[in-house]
Order: structure tokens, then C-alpha cells, then sequence
């Protein structure tokens, strides 16, 4: 038998859409498995999740894991329900807020049109829009990170606020979003994955808006669980279910979304202490020549304008340290810095203070 040449279609993925082809898709922090790092790159919370959590991963370690879980998840969203004050229809579970994002954009996106956001931003929405064939519309912050005008002018079909945000940690009043939910031509998503660290929550536009998804995860240490809710009115909440992925959410993480959030208590002290470390961490950074803009976040942005920061990040990253660097223009002069425990803090200045900025 002789072998057939190679399928030059297959060779050239002919197959794959073009708009993918092109893609450069989402680059997440790093995860390196190789040795043991101070991880400040990722804005995991650095403390553990509450003893029930952890109760409630044990007693899933049944043979019931070989059954589907709920696929709308409704002991996570009846337990969420009672804690934020909604009803079971106003919400919807995803695997991490990740996949709320882009059940919103499947709902909402179609090819060519616009999505909407401030920049620089959470990358990943660039990622997600050209996947869907829109088109990403960004808008400027200036130097301060305010909410910049505009945003409703440009006539997003959908148009997302990350707040606080990612990677300034600075945030927008609840009556700024107020007004912008009351100008713009469509959806509003206001992205609140680090909101319990200091920013005013725009829940209550929920109930107040029919254009307004207000998106929840983060500071319940259970990033490995990959949990996010989504909060909007129920016709909204109706359409999105109709495109997420039929079981999105495994039994061991209900259940531990479920403990989570029984555990109030454990959460806020948990913030609590990040909270005073990152004042504590700005502080210093400050004392070390780095711009800093408040933080409302578990991270800082800390900038030296006008100096490319790579190198900065690779002497840390030698010494075991990781924080995130941006290729980017607009970022080149910035480190996002994830607040760690207090002698992870103490391990990122002292190693700040060796390596010098001369």
C-alpha cells in the first residue's frame, strides 16, 4: 500500500475560521509547576477558604460523583439568592466569571457588532469578541483611571466595566454606572470580581435597570473551584441559560460555593487582612519612587512612567517571585502586583529594595 500525500488543506487548517486563525488568544498568569514561587500574579486571595468549605469538598467524595450535578446549579443559586437578597431567577452559575463573559457574548455578539469597554482592561474581552466576530471598541482611561466619557456615545451592543479595574485597581461610583446603564444603546455588564475589596457594589442597578449584569466571584479564596455568578434581571438571565454549557459547574464545586457563602464571616475577615496589607504595600512602594493609583482590589498597579519594566519582572521572577508584566504599550511601565500574606510582601520589597531602579 502506498501513502497517500498529505491533505494540503489539512496543512494549511483551511478548516479553521479565519477570525481564529488571526486570534491571540487569552494568555492567562502564570502557573508554573517547575519549583515553588511567591505567586503575586494571579490575585488568588491568599489565605484558605473556610473549614466548610473545605467540610463540604469532603463529603462530596462519593460515588455520587459518577451522576451529572445540577446543570442550573440551584442550591448554589438559592444559597446566593438568600445571601445577596434576589430571587433564584435573578441569578446564574458559571465556571468562574470567565464563563459568564462569554455566555454574554454568545447571547449578545454577532459579527460586526460593537462591544464597548474602558482600556486598558481585563484582556480577556478582547479574546472573547473576536471569537464572536464583533467589534472591540475601546475607550480610553486617562492617566487617573476615571471612568472615561464616551462609553455610551460609542454604541456598544454590549458594554462591559470591569470595577474595580483590572489592572488599575481603581473603580467607578455606583451613580456613575447608574448613568451610564441609563445612556447606553444596550447591555451593561458591570464586571465586580474584585468588588468585596473595597469598591461599592452596583447590585441594586439589577433591580432597578433591565440592561444591567452585575458579575460576582473572587474573594471567597476558591479560585481552584472556578465559581462566578452572574446577577441580572430573570428575561435576561432566561436568554443566557440558553447558551451555557449544559453542566458548567461540577457537584464538588456547588457544594463548595454553597459552604462559601454560609460562611460570610470567614470571607470578610479574609479581606480584612488583604486589605490592610495592600495599604501597607502601596505605602511602601511609594517610598521605593513607584506611582501608584488607590486600589479598591486584592492587587496594585505600580508604575515607574517612562521605564519598561520587564527587566524588573525577570530579576523577580529569578529570585521566585512572580508578579504580571504587560507587553503592551500602555504597560510596559507597570507591574500588577497581587497582594500575598504579609511575609510574601515583605519577601516582594526586600527583593525590590536589592535589585535597585538606577
Amino acid at each position: 500500500m502506498t501513502m497517500s500525500k498529505r491533505n494540503p488543506v489539512c496543512t494549511q487548517l483551511a478548516f479553521v475560521r479565519p477570525a481564529i486563525r488571526a486570534l491571540e488568544g487569552y494568555v492567562p498568569g502564570e502557573q508554573p509547576q517547575d519549583r515553588r514561587y511567591i505567586k503575586l500574579n494571579t490575585n488568588e486571595n491568599p489565605y484558605p477558604p473556610s473549614p466548610r468549605v473545605l467540610e463540604a469538598i469532603r463529603d462530596c467524595a462519593t460515588e455520587e460523583v459518577r451522576l451529572y450535578p445540577d446543570p442550573m446549579a440551584n442550591a448554589l443559586r438559592d444559597k446566593a439568592a438568600a445571601v445577596y437578597g434576589f430571587t433564584r431567577d435573578h441569578i446564574l452559575a458559571g465556571n468562574g466569571s470567565d464563563d459568564l463573559l462569554a455566555m454574554i457574548v454568545r447571547t449578545c455578539v454577532g459579527p460586526g457588532d460593537r462591544v464597548v469597554y474602558p482600556y486598558p482592561t481585563y484582556s480577556l474581552y478582547d479574546t472573547l469578541v473576536a471569537i464572536g466576530g464583533g467589534s472591540a471598541v475601546h475607550v480610553p482611561f486617562g492617566p487617573d483611571f476615571a471612568l472615561p466619557a464616551g462609553l455610551a456615545e460609542a454604541g456598544g451592543r454590549v458594554t462591559f466595566v470591569c470595577n474595580p479595574n483590572s489592572p488599575s485597581g481603581t473603580a467607578a461610583g455606583v451613580d456613575e454606572l447608574a448613568d451610564l446603564s441609563r445612556r447606553v444603546s444596550g447591555l451593561l455588564v458591570v464586571d465586580e470580581a474584585y468588588v468585596d475589596f473595597g469598591a461599592a457594589s452596583a447590585l441594586d442597578l439589577v433591580r432597578r435597570r433591565d440592561n444591567v449584569v452585575v458579575l460576582r466571584t473572587k474573594s471567597f479564596s476558591l479560585a481552584g473551584m472556578r465559581i462566578g455568578l452572574a446577577f441580572a434581571p430573570p428575561p435576561v438571565i432566561a436568554e443566557l441559560a440558553k447558551v451555557k454549557d449544559s453542566y458548567n459547574l461540577t457537584r464538588v464545586s456547588i457544594a463548595a460555593g454553597v459552604a462559601a457563602l454560609d460562611d460570610w464571616e470567614w470571607m470578610q475577615a479574609n479581606v480584612r487582612r488583604v486589605c490592610a496589607t495592600r495599604d501597607r504595600l502601596i505605602a511602601a512602594l511609594r517610598e521605593l519612587g513607584f506611582t501608584l493609583p488607590s486600589s479598591c482590589a486584592n492587587f496594585v498597579l505600580a508604575r515607574r512612567p517612562g521605564r519598561d519594566l520587564q527587566g524588573v519582572y525577570e530579576r523577580l521572577k529569578a529570585r521566585g517571585i512572580l508578579v504580571r508584566y504587560f507587553a503592551t504599550p500602555e504597560l510596559r511601565d507597570a507591574l500588577r502586583i497581587s497582594i500575598g500574606t504579609d511575609a510574601e510582601v515583605d519577601g516582594l520589597l526586600a527583593a525590590l529594595r536589592e535589585i535597585g531602579f538606577d
